[in-house]
């Protein structure tokens, strides 16, 4: 089992999982059932992930530094978003968790992203890991409606969970979106600091106009 992260808190990849190429960052939510007539009018909630890839000046150069459902693949190859998940079902789980004197568990993500980092090309220095709700202000959704919310950093390679974040907190319940961990170049080594900031954004690209190097 991997450790459990607060926000703000800043671990090193390279001492948390010794050898890692291939790291995958996984999100899974439910949705807080309404009751009564209301559960019959509740609409899905579509929760997406996204990678900004940022350069050294903390600045996104081309618009295909920004991965996600509608650019699915880094022009590097190095990152790659497995798919957008309109509904909320479950996908097939490419890693499982395992706590002391227990046998293994399944963990099934919603949306995935992998990022082979010996290949993420040197000029880019950070990468921001983002998750909005689509069309939130136009079905009145927002953060508070999850539960059981986590996203989580797994060596694919191993099979094994490196971290993990809850995001289920009262603190995030009128927000749209969410910046979850900065992953970034230090010395030469990748490191990961937990942002947990919740924003209030219409879409992705209202976040993105934020980073862009004009």
């Amino acid at each position: 089992m991997g450790i459990q992260l607060t926000t703000g808190q800043k671990f090193s990849l390279r001492k948390q999982a010794p050898g890692l190429n291939v790291l995958l960052c996984g999100l899974r939510w439910e949705v807080r059932q309404k009751k009564g007539l209301k559960k019959i009018f509740q609409s899905d909630l579509d929760l997406d992930i996204s990678v900004l890839c940022l350069n050294e000046a903390g600045k996104i150069e081309k618009s295909s530094d920004v991965v996600y459902y509608g650019n699915l693949t880094h022009p590097s190859g190095a990152i790659s978003h497995l798919g957008d998940n309109l509904t909320g079902e479950n996908i097939t789980p490419v890693a499982t968790e395992k706590h002391e004197d227990e046998d293994e568990t399944e963990i099934h993500d919603k949306e995935q992203i992998l990022v082979t980092l010996p290949q993420v090309p040197k000029r880019i220095k950070r990468l921001v890991i983002f998750t909005n709700i689509y069309e939130a202000a136009s079905r009145r959704q927002n953060l508070g409606q999850l539960e059981n919310a986590h996203v989580r950093l797994v060596d694919l390679e191993h099979e094994e969970e490196i971290a993990s974040y809850d995001l289920s907190h009262d603190d995030f319940k009128d927000d749209t979106g969410m910046i979850l961990a900065e992953i970034y170049r230090q010395e030469n080594q990748w490191q990961v600091e937990v942002v947990g900031k919740g924003v209030k954004v219409a879409s992705l690209q209202e976040l993105v106009e934020q980073y862009y190097e004009y």
